[in-house]
């Protein structure tokens, strides 16, 4: 029997949990023209969103093709441009009609394509002279989509990381481009609140508000739970049990279902308190090794802030002189530098409310072996 909850990827919206307003309003800006964007902490579930949205315009036929370009892994408009063209090919196969088109226009810029040997999905090379081919390349893939007879739904993920890429006009020309393409929608996705929101409300950004923001928060406590119960059946989950699951887990998205997916594997008749702290402990040795490598690679300063935040779970005054003194961190300009190295490091999680920020450790499972190492 498969397990339900998964870590990884999406397969279908049995396996997906609630989202629905989310879902509605992303269905509903397609389908009136307006450009998404789309923010959450990485493992919060916005590609798993994304990927169920496309599921329902597939299953629902609706009159658009859809792309997903995870732009993460690239570090510079060369290796977008690359990506976007790998993601293309994915959608519309060389077989089909639309991708016989694709492909002759891309053998126009003369790229080496081969084949992963593995997937057999394609891959692409480009090889530029001058910046001005990136341009005349990556326009052309944008128009080429553009002129479909159905409208085109292109979502990028980890969008801020353009911010990123050596050429320095590239926000400019994304936004020059795309807000020519009447018969694409677009979803930008980023994980990097503070970057993405710059991004599209700073008045001096190319992207300025060009499109309608949609930010993930974690999911229902009582809709979770009833999911939860749902994928576990025949089995039952004892109350004590699932408090556990979902308080423990912080209701993360990925830590929640990872926590899940080990105790299933346990293949329980009934869920106990006991089994979840079994499946807790599991998880924690499997991964302590990640973690001693991650305390390589901080100076020790780092180190104790981020055993102090993750005892405290969540803490706004991270400069304070009683925060300070508590777990004898130094100065506050010292604690205040390593807080935004760790930070940019996405070791800690910034969250930003109508009055105050506050810190925690970004990921849930760390956060809880520092609670119980230290």
């Amino acid at each position: 029997m498969q397990n339900p909850f998964l870590a990884k990827g999406y397969l279908s919206p049995k396996f997906f949990c609630d989202r629905e307003k989310e879902t509605e309003m992303l269905l509903s800006n397609i389908q009136n023209g307006i450009d998404t964007t789309l923010i959450s902490p990485r493992k919060l579930g916005k590609t798993g969103l994304i990927h169920h949205t496309f599921y329902k315009i597939a299953e629902e036929k609706l009159p658009y093709n859809t792309i997903y370009v995870d732009i993460f892994a690239t570090l510079s408009l060369k290796d977008f441009i690359k990506t976007l063209a790998e993601s293309i090919l994915a959608e519309f196969p060389e077989k089909t009609t639309i991708g016989n088109k694709f492909m002759t226009l891309l053998k126009g810029y003369r790229p080496v394509i081969t084949y992963d040997p593995v997937s057999g999905l394609p891959q692409v090379e480009f090889s530029f002279a001058i910046p001005s081919e990136k341009e005349y390349t990556l326009k052309g893939l944008f128009a080429f989509l553009n002129s479909q007879k159905q409208h085109v739904v292109l979502a990028f993920d980890e969008f801020q990381q353009i911010t990123a890429y050596p050429e320095k006009n590239v926000e400019a020309l994304l936004r020059t481009y795309t807000q020519q393409m009447h018969n694409i929608s677009f979803i930008y996705c980023g994980s990097k609140k503070s970057i993405m929101t710059q991004m599209f409300t700073d008045v001096a950004r190319p992207f300025y508000s060009s499109t309608r923001q949609l930010s993930l928060d974690k999911i229902d406590a009582e809709k979770y739970s009833a999911f939860i119960r749902e994928k576990f059946a025949p089995a039952q989950v004892d109350d004590d049990a699932m408090n556990y699951i979902l308080e423990w887990s912080r209701l993360h998205t990925f830590y929640t279902q990872s926590l899940c997916n080990e105790i299933f594997k346990m293949k329980p008749k009934v869920v106990t308190l006991s089994i979840v702290r079994m499946a807790c402990r599991e998880i924690l040795e499997t991964e302590s090794s990640n973690f001693m490598q991650i305390r390589n690679l901080i100076t020790d300063q780092q180190w104790l802030l981020l055993i102090a935040i993750a005892k405290e779970q969540s803490v706004q005054s991270v400069t304070s002189a009683q925060f300070l003194a508590k777990y004898q961190l130094g100065s506050a300009t010292n604690a205040r530098r390593n807080l935004e190295s760790l930070t940019e490091k996405e070791l800690l999680l910034e969250t930003i409310g109508l009055n105050d920020k506050s810190y925690s450790v970004y990921n849930v499972f760390l956060s809880r072996w520092l609670e119980e190492t230290y």
